[in-house]
Formats: C-alpha cells, structure tokens, sequence
C-alpha cells in the first residue's frame, strides 16, 4: 500500500488514497500504522480523495492515530490540498473540499509550500460545540481540574475546542491538564484543548493537547479558534499570527468569525507499506 507522507510546522501526516485501500480502516490498523515504532508513525491519516459530494470536488477523512475520527484538521487540510496539487488534480485556483467537519475552500500558493484554507465559521455556542449545560455561548466559564481553577472558553470550526487562558504554559502543564480536559465530562464527545497566552494584538502563543493525538507541535483548527476567541475576548485584532512549539501560521477573522489560515506544507517521503506490518491486525 502507498503512501505520502507529509508535515505541516511538525504536525505530520499519512496520506493514503482510498484507491489503494479501499475499505475503512480498523482502529488496530490505524494505531499500527501511526505508531512511530511499529509502524510508519504519523499524527494521523488522511484517506483521501473520496468522490465528490455535496458540491465539493474532492472529500476526505480523518483519523487520528488513536483510531478515532476527526471531523476537520486545518494542518491536515493544508497537507490534502498539498498532496492534491503533487498529484496535478488542483492547480493555483480556489478548490473546495468535503470534510465530516464542514467544506471548506482552498488556494495553493508557492508550489505547494504553503496553503490558504476558508476554515468557516467559528461558534461558541454550546450545544453546536459540544459542552454540557444550558444553551449558552461559552465564554469566560471555569473548570476544576487537578487542584487548578482554569477559565476558559468554548469553540467549534467544524470541531470542538477549549482555549485556557494562563500567562504561561509548560510543555509539563499542557502533559498533565490536557488529557484531563480534553476528557471532562462538561465535554461530551471529548474537546482539543489550547492553553492560550496574549503576547499583543497581533500575535498570541498557544501550546496544543489534540483529541485523540495527544500533545502536539502546531495544529490549524487549535489556531483558527484560539485566535478566534481571543478577538472574542477583546484582547486581539483581526489580524493574528498564532505561535506555536512547530512554527507560526496567520489568521484573518471577519466580521462573523469566518476564518482564513496560511500556513506551510512540507513534503517529507513517499513509500510503500509492507504487507507484514498488518498480518496480525483484524
């Protein structure tokens, strides 16, 4: 089976086109396959493109390397796009893609080294996030986890996320309070989990715990709504370079919280996976 393997700012995927494995994987085949010893190792894989559907050109699924099913990734949405363009199907016009997530739109810039999604809308609303309670915009609450009051605030793109406000966050804080987040029970289909920190107007640093993957160097969908509730907040303009441990990438927000990401792509190898990594998987 082939596959390309790609990574944007560090956040490295899978590609594998469903020619090539037709059926959907198992949970075991996509923890082997991910797993960075007994497997190619990977944050995930994109099977991609299926047919057509709802007026999208192309469609794709995620997964995460835990087995579970993402609804949209920005990194791995810039990563397709890249993939889509190596493979001559796009060329440097606006295209649409079909995500579990939303459509999204997308331009490929500099022979592929960098990617313009249309991320969509972002909401706080809560029973569209999700987050548990009374219908509600999500902002500002507070969540005790581990002996720490932490205030936060909810949003989706597609997907859900819980962005804490601290001053400064270690690599060892994202290690011990994201799965605890992403978990909790005010969460119920489990949350992405960004610890965000306001360097100015136009810049803020967050640091990532992804549902299903755990920690990570830099995601698109954790940048387009931590820049998002930061304007929310007051604290940001519409114009937001988002740090990350990874890399950086920008953020344009309009006035009804459509969002617009770049970001990088690298190529890293194609190749083929051998048939025994699998033999023993059901």
């Amino acid at each position: 089976m082939q596959f390309f393997k790609y990574h944007a700012l560090g956040n490295d995927y899978l590609v594998i086109d469903p020619r090539d494995w037709p059926t959907q994987f198992t949970v075991p085949q996509i923890v082997r396959i991910c797993h960075r010893n007994f497997g190619i190792g990977s944050d995930g894989i994109l099977w991609g493109p299926l047919p057509a559907r709802d007026g999208a050109p192309f469609a794709l699924r995620i997964f995460n390397p835990d087995g579970s099913e993402a609804q949209k990734s920005g990194n791995g949405l810039r990563i397709f796009c890249r993939y889509l363009f190596d493979r001559g199907l796009v060329k440097l016009e606006p295209f649409r893609v079909h995500t579990p997530g939303g459509i999204v739109e997308a331009t490929v810039h500099d022979q592929g080294r960098s990617v313009t999604v249309q991320m969509g809308r972002v909401s706080f609303d809560s029973a569209k996030i999700p987050v548990a309670g009374a219908p509600r915009e999500v902002i500002r609450e507070q969540l005790a986890v581990d002996g720490e009051t932490l205030q936060f605030t909810s949003a989706t793109v597609g997907n859900p996320h819980c962005v804490v406000e601290r001053p400064g966050t270690t690599t060892a804080d994202v290690h011990r309070l994201g799965p605890l987040v992403e978990r909790h029970a005010n969460f119920p289909e489990r949350t992405n989990v960004q610890f965000l920190t306001v360097r100015d107007r136009a810049n803020i640093g967050i640091e990532i715990w992804e549902r299903g993957a755990g920690y990570t160097l830099a995601s698109g969908s954790s940048s387009s709504a931590a820049a998002a509730v930061a304007h929310r907040l007051g604290l940001v303009d519409r114009d937001v370079t988002v740090h990350m441990p990874g890399g950086r990438i920008t953020i344009n927000i309009d006035h009804n919280y459509g969002i617009t990401m770049t970001g990088p792509v690298t190529r890293v190898a194609d190749g083929t996976m051998a048939a025994e990594m699998l033999e023993d998987m059901q």
